[in-house]
């Protein structure tokens, strides 16, 4: 059976430091909310941002809710054409609730900025985004998370819920692949 870590050149982030890197976010998200009198919904974006989901979530100090989505924007190639698609939508109304978008990466920035779109499109009273690492190197768009737990450098990152061809996401820290995995590949 092959080992993945491996395939990975150096560890960014260890578990530990993910479980304080969620410590943090989970205060600044109760410092934001715990008193707003609103409906609180944490809507993840899969598939990559499962894991860092649940764990910021059990730090949550306060009832709120917890919905799913997967979406992608899409166009000729690897370029945006601009629109979303949703693959999977949420099973409840954002009307006036405050909604923060839960993110594993953002890198152009481009499906997180047309998401908080349709969201706020819906009525939802606030769309703010969180997201465990940023990568603004790669931001073809203006567009910032609110909460971010690790601007990173121009990395290709796999682990804790972030993957390459659906793998790795099972590995327990945040580690930077090595190229020659994906070498003439992208």
């Amino acid at each position: 059976m092959h080992n993945l870590s491996q395939d990975i050149e150096r560890v960014l982030l260890s578990e530990r430091e993910l479980g304080g890197i969620c410590d943090a976010l989970a205060a600044q998200l109760a410092g934001q909310y715990a008193d707003s009198g609103r409906e609180l919904v944490f809507v993840a974006v899969l598939k990559g941002s499962f894991v860092f989901a649940a764990d910021l979530l059990r730090r949550i100090p306060f009832p709120c809710a917890l919905e799913f989505m997967k979406v992608s924007s899409y166009g000729a190639e690897s370029h945006s054409s601009g629109f979303i698609q949703v693959h999977l939508d949420l099973k409840r109304s954002v009307e006036g609730a405050d909604v923060v978008i839960l993110e594993d990466i953002i890198d152009s920035g481009r499906t997180l900025q047309k998401l908080s779109g349709l969201l706020a499109g819906r009525g939802a009273h606030s769309v703010r985004c969180c997201t465990l690492l940023d990568k603004p190197a790669r931001r073809e768009v203006k567009f910032e998370a609110d909460f971010v737990g690790r601007c990173i450098p121009d990395v290709f990152v796999v682990g804790y819920g972030l993957d390459y061809s659906e793998r790795y996401r099972n590995l327990p820290y945040v580690g930077v692949l090595s190229p020659t995995v994906y070498a003439g590949k992208t």
